[in-house]
Protein backbone atom coordinates (compact mmCIF):
# COMPACT_ATOMS: atom_id res chain seq x y z
CA UNK A 1 0.00 0.00 0.00
CA UNK A 2 1.25 3.83 -0.61
CA UNK A 3 1.49 6.11 2.01
CA UNK A 4 -1.17 9.26 0.91
CA UNK A 5 0.05 12.31 1.82
CA UNK A 6 -2.18 12.69 4.79
CA UNK A 7 -3.24 10.60 8.10
CA UNK A 8 -1.35 9.34 10.63
CA UNK A 9 2.18 9.11 8.95
CA UNK A 10 1.79 12.66 7.43
CA UNK A 11 1.02 14.26 11.03
CA UNK A 12 4.23 11.63 11.68
CA UNK A 13 6.58 13.58 9.09
CA UNK A 14 5.19 16.38 10.56
CA UNK A 15 6.25 15.64 13.86
CA UNK A 16 9.60 14.66 12.55
CA UNK A 17 10.44 17.61 10.12
CA UNK A 18 12.01 20.22 12.19
CA UNK A 19 14.67 17.66 12.97
CA UNK A 20 15.09 16.55 9.64
CA UNK A 21 15.64 20.10 8.65
CA UNK A 22 18.03 20.75 11.41
CA UNK A 23 20.04 17.73 11.12
CA UNK A 24 20.48 18.94 6.73
CA UNK A 25 20.89 22.19 7.70
CA UNK A 26 23.89 21.25 9.86
CA UNK A 27 25.00 18.71 7.03
CA UNK A 28 24.70 21.06 4.07
CA UNK A 29 24.66 24.72 5.72
CA UNK A 30 22.40 26.14 3.41
CA UNK A 31 18.51 26.47 4.82
CA UNK A 32 17.13 26.56 1.08
CA UNK A 33 19.18 23.21 0.71
CA UNK A 34 18.11 21.67 3.71
CA UNK A 35 14.42 22.84 2.92
CA UNK A 36 14.99 20.52 -0.38
CA UNK A 37 16.15 17.90 1.10
CA UNK A 38 13.68 17.41 3.21
CA UNK A 39 10.81 17.65 0.77
CA UNK A 40 12.76 14.89 -1.18
CA UNK A 41 12.40 13.00 1.79
CA UNK A 42 8.67 13.45 2.45
CA UNK A 43 8.20 12.71 -1.46
CA UNK A 44 10.13 9.45 -1.21
CA UNK A 45 7.81 8.41 1.91
CA UNK A 46 5.20 8.80 0.06
CA UNK A 47 5.85 6.54 -3.02
CA UNK A 48 7.11 3.80 0.40
CA UNK A 49 5.51 0.73 0.95
CA UNK A 50 4.02 1.54 4.59
CA UNK A 51 4.82 -2.46 5.48
CA UNK A 52 8.48 -1.89 4.49
CA UNK A 53 9.05 1.08 7.37
CA UNK A 54 9.36 -0.51 10.41
CA UNK A 55 10.97 2.91 12.43
CA UNK A 56 9.81 5.58 10.59
CA UNK A 57 12.39 8.12 12.42
CA UNK A 58 15.30 6.01 11.46
CA UNK A 59 13.77 5.46 8.00
CA UNK A 60 13.72 9.48 7.25
CA UNK A 61 17.40 9.92 8.77
CA UNK A 62 18.64 7.20 6.44
CA UNK A 63 16.92 9.12 3.81
CA UNK A 64 18.00 12.53 4.43
CA UNK A 65 21.46 11.53 5.28
CA UNK A 66 21.58 10.00 1.75
CA UNK A 67 20.41 12.81 -0.11
CA UNK A 68 22.83 15.38 1.88
CA UNK A 69 25.58 13.28 1.63
CA UNK A 70 24.77 13.16 -2.64
CA UNK A 71 24.64 17.06 -2.07
CA UNK A 72 28.06 17.43 -0.43
CA UNK A 73 29.86 15.29 -2.96
CA UNK A 74 28.09 16.81 -6.03
CA UNK A 75 29.52 20.24 -4.69
CA UNK A 76 32.91 18.51 -4.03
CA UNK A 77 32.89 17.18 -7.78
CA UNK A 78 31.81 20.64 -9.41
CA UNK A 79 33.04 23.49 -6.74
CA UNK A 80 32.13 26.38 -9.74
CA UNK A 81 28.32 25.24 -9.23
CA UNK A 82 28.90 24.83 -5.13
CA UNK A 83 27.03 26.95 -2.88
CA UNK A 84 28.09 30.01 0.01
CA UNK A 85 27.34 30.42 3.18
CA UNK A 86 23.95 32.48 3.89
CA UNK A 87 25.14 35.52 4.55
CA UNK A 88 21.81 37.00 6.12
CA UNK A 89 22.27 37.79 9.70
CA UNK A 90 25.81 38.84 9.69
CA UNK A 91 26.87 39.59 13.50
CA UNK A 92 29.86 42.12 12.47
CA UNK A 93 31.32 43.54 15.62
CA UNK A 94 34.89 45.11 16.31
CA UNK A 95 37.58 42.84 16.84
CA UNK A 96 38.80 44.55 20.42
CA UNK A 97 36.72 43.23 23.46
CA UNK A 98 32.90 43.24 22.82
CA UNK A 99 30.15 44.47 24.93
CA UNK A 100 27.44 42.07 26.56
CA UNK A 101 25.03 42.69 23.91
CA UNK A 102 27.82 42.05 21.27
CA UNK A 103 28.45 39.02 23.19
CA UNK A 104 25.14 37.62 22.96
CA UNK A 105 25.26 38.32 19.25
CA UNK A 106 28.25 36.14 18.65
CA UNK A 107 27.16 33.17 20.90
CA UNK A 108 24.11 33.05 18.67
CA UNK A 109 26.62 33.03 15.59
CA UNK A 110 28.39 30.12 16.86
CA UNK A 111 26.66 27.65 14.47
CA UNK A 112 27.88 29.99 11.60
CA UNK A 113 30.89 29.89 13.01
CA UNK A 114 30.72 25.55 13.34
CA UNK A 115 29.28 25.69 9.65
CA UNK A 116 32.47 27.17 8.27
CA UNK A 117 34.97 24.80 10.16
CA UNK A 118 32.66 21.86 8.97
CA UNK A 119 33.31 23.28 5.47
CA UNK A 120 36.62 21.89 5.92
CA UNK A 121 36.07 18.31 5.95
CA UNK A 122 35.30 15.53 3.59
CA UNK A 123 31.19 15.06 2.05
CA UNK A 124 31.86 11.30 4.54
CA UNK A 125 33.63 13.27 7.66
CA UNK A 126 30.87 15.67 7.93
CA UNK A 127 28.20 13.86 7.77
CA UNK A 128 29.15 11.33 9.99
CA UNK A 129 30.46 14.22 12.32
CA UNK A 130 27.16 15.49 12.61
CA UNK A 131 24.69 12.76 12.41
CA UNK A 132 26.99 11.30 15.83
CA UNK A 133 28.11 14.16 17.38
CA UNK A 134 25.07 16.77 17.01
CA UNK A 135 22.06 14.13 16.71
CA UNK A 136 23.60 10.95 18.66
CA UNK A 137 22.81 8.59 15.80
CA UNK A 138 24.22 5.34 15.78
CA UNK A 139 27.77 4.40 13.81
CA UNK A 140 25.93 1.82 12.58
CA UNK A 141 23.28 3.51 11.47
CA UNK A 142 25.49 6.10 9.88
CA UNK A 143 27.48 3.35 8.41
CA UNK A 144 24.25 1.85 6.46
CA UNK A 145 24.30 5.43 4.45
CA UNK A 146 28.20 5.69 3.81
CA UNK A 147 28.40 2.09 3.18
CA UNK A 148 30.75 1.81 5.64
CA UNK A 149 31.15 -1.23 8.74
CA UNK A 150 30.24 0.31 12.11
CA UNK A 151 34.14 0.46 13.21
CA UNK A 152 35.06 2.40 10.12
CA UNK A 153 32.36 4.82 10.69
CA UNK A 154 33.79 5.50 14.04
CA UNK A 155 37.18 6.49 12.77
CA UNK A 156 35.99 8.58 10.15
CA UNK A 157 33.96 10.32 12.93
CA UNK A 158 36.72 10.36 14.92
CA UNK A 159 38.99 11.90 12.09
CA UNK A 160 36.26 14.76 11.69
CA UNK A 161 36.02 15.80 15.35
CA UNK A 162 39.82 15.94 16.06
CA UNK A 163 39.38 18.21 12.39
CA UNK A 164 36.88 20.29 14.32
CA UNK A 165 38.59 20.50 17.94
CA UNK A 166 42.17 21.82 15.84
CA UNK A 167 40.24 25.26 15.17
CA UNK A 168 38.33 25.22 18.55
CA UNK A 169 38.94 28.32 20.86
CA UNK A 170 41.70 26.66 23.02
CA UNK A 171 43.75 28.92 24.25
CA UNK A 172 46.41 30.09 21.73
CA UNK A 173 43.92 29.51 18.62
CA UNK A 174 42.56 32.86 18.51
CA UNK A 175 46.62 34.33 18.45
CA UNK A 176 47.21 31.83 15.52
CA UNK A 177 44.34 33.17 13.62
CA UNK A 178 45.13 37.06 13.97
CA UNK A 179 48.65 36.02 12.96
CA UNK A 180 47.46 34.61 9.72
CA UNK A 181 45.14 36.86 9.02
CA UNK A 182 47.36 39.77 9.71
CA UNK A 183 50.36 38.16 7.59
CA UNK A 184 47.90 37.65 4.64
CA UNK A 185 46.84 40.72 4.89
CA UNK A 186 50.96 42.06 4.43
CA UNK A 187 52.21 39.81 2.11
CA UNK A 188 48.93 40.86 0.05
CA UNK A 189 49.75 44.60 0.62
CA UNK A 190 53.14 44.37 -0.41
CA UNK A 191 52.86 42.14 -3.27
CA UNK A 192 54.87 39.29 -1.74
CA UNK A 193 53.64 36.51 -3.44
CA UNK A 194 56.08 33.64 -2.19
CA UNK A 195 54.59 35.39 1.32
CA UNK A 196 51.38 34.61 0.71
CA UNK A 197 52.32 31.12 -0.67
CA UNK A 198 53.49 30.43 2.69
CA UNK A 199 50.39 31.37 4.52
CA UNK A 200 47.74 30.08 2.52
CA UNK A 201 46.95 26.52 2.75
CA UNK A 202 47.01 24.71 -0.42
CA UNK A 203 43.94 23.71 -1.24
CA UNK A 204 42.84 27.35 0.19
CA UNK A 205 39.29 27.92 -1.26
CA UNK A 206 38.28 31.25 -1.70
CA UNK A 207 34.70 32.35 -2.51
CA UNK A 208 33.53 35.68 -3.34
CA UNK A 209 29.62 36.27 -2.87
CA UNK A 210 28.96 39.18 -5.41
CA UNK A 211 26.10 41.07 -6.79
CA UNK A 212 26.44 38.37 -9.65
CA UNK A 213 26.62 35.38 -7.57
CA UNK A 214 29.36 33.04 -6.16
CA UNK A 215 32.56 33.02 -7.78
CA UNK A 216 34.62 30.40 -5.98
CA UNK A 217 38.57 29.61 -6.45
CA UNK A 218 40.57 26.85 -4.91
CA UNK A 219 44.48 26.52 -4.54
CA UNK A 220 47.17 28.66 -2.81
CA UNK A 221 49.09 29.65 -5.89
CA UNK A 222 45.54 30.80 -7.50
CA UNK A 223 44.53 32.78 -4.74
CA UNK A 224 47.80 34.21 -4.02
CA UNK A 225 47.89 35.18 -7.77
CA UNK A 226 44.45 37.27 -7.36
CA UNK A 227 45.69 38.26 -3.15
CA UNK A 228 46.98 41.81 -4.31
CA UNK A 229 43.84 43.25 -5.85
CA UNK A 230 41.87 42.62 -2.40
CA UNK A 231 43.09 46.25 -1.12
CA UNK A 232 42.77 48.00 -4.79
CA UNK A 233 39.67 50.12 -3.83
CA UNK A 234 40.08 50.41 -0.27
CA UNK A 235 40.52 53.62 2.04
CA UNK A 236 39.44 52.68 5.07
CA UNK A 237 39.05 49.49 6.88
CA UNK A 238 39.55 47.69 10.35
CA UNK A 239 40.03 44.10 12.03
CA UNK A 240 36.08 43.12 12.70
CA UNK A 241 34.72 39.06 14.26
CA UNK A 242 32.40 38.11 11.09
CA UNK A 243 29.68 35.80 13.17
CA UNK A 244 32.61 35.10 15.57
CA UNK A 245 35.37 34.65 12.81
CA UNK A 246 38.87 36.64 12.49
CA UNK A 247 38.16 39.26 9.50
CA UNK A 248 38.48 43.04 7.63
CA UNK A 249 36.19 45.31 7.07
CA UNK A 250 35.92 47.76 4.38
CA UNK A 251 34.95 51.18 3.41
CA UNK A 252 34.99 53.43 0.51
CA UNK A 253 36.18 57.00 0.54
CA UNK A 254 32.37 58.03 0.89
CA UNK A 255 32.16 55.44 4.21
CA UNK A 256 29.94 53.19 2.21
CA UNK A 257 30.79 49.48 2.77
CA UNK A 258 33.00 47.99 0.34
CA UNK A 259 33.70 44.63 1.47
CA UNK A 260 34.07 42.10 4.45
CA UNK A 261 36.34 39.28 4.08
CA UNK A 262 36.61 36.48 6.65
CA UNK A 263 39.41 33.68 7.09
CA UNK A 264 39.31 30.15 8.45
CA UNK A 265 42.36 29.19 9.91
CA UNK A 266 44.23 25.60 11.00
CA UNK A 267 47.50 24.82 11.92
CA UNK A 268 48.39 28.22 11.47
CA UNK A 269 47.34 28.06 8.02
CA UNK A 270 44.73 30.10 6.11
CA UNK A 271 42.32 27.41 4.62
CA UNK A 272 39.50 29.11 3.38
CA UNK A 273 38.74 32.78 2.60
CA UNK A 274 35.15 34.41 2.32
CA UNK A 275 34.87 38.06 1.06
CA UNK A 276 31.24 39.67 0.40
CA UNK A 277 31.40 42.32 -1.89
CA UNK A 278 27.30 42.60 -2.76
CA UNK A 279 26.19 45.81 -1.76
CA UNK A 280 22.80 44.59 -0.97
CA UNK A 281 24.36 42.55 1.81
CA UNK A 282 26.65 44.93 3.16
CA UNK A 283 24.25 47.14 3.27
CA UNK A 284 22.54 45.55 6.68
CA UNK A 285 26.00 46.15 8.11
CA UNK A 286 25.68 49.35 10.74
CA UNK A 287 29.15 49.21 11.77
CA UNK A 288 30.69 52.61 11.24
CA UNK A 289 33.99 53.49 9.03
CA UNK A 290 36.91 54.33 11.09
CA UNK A 291 37.99 58.01 11.07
Amino acid sequence: MTIRPSGPVTEAFEAQRDRLRALAYRVLGSHADAEDVVQEAWMRLIRQDEGSIGNLAGWLTTVVGRISLDLLRSRQAHPETGYGHEFAGLVVTPADEPTPDEQVALADSVGFALLVVLDALTPAERLAFVLHDMFAVPFHDIGHILGKSADATKMIASRARRKVQATDRRPGVAREHREAVQAFRAAALSGDFEALLRVLDPNVKLTVDTADGMVVTIGATEVASGARTFSGEVTRHRPVLVNGLPGHMSWHSDGTPLSIVTFTVAEGRITGIDIITDPAKLASIRLPAPT
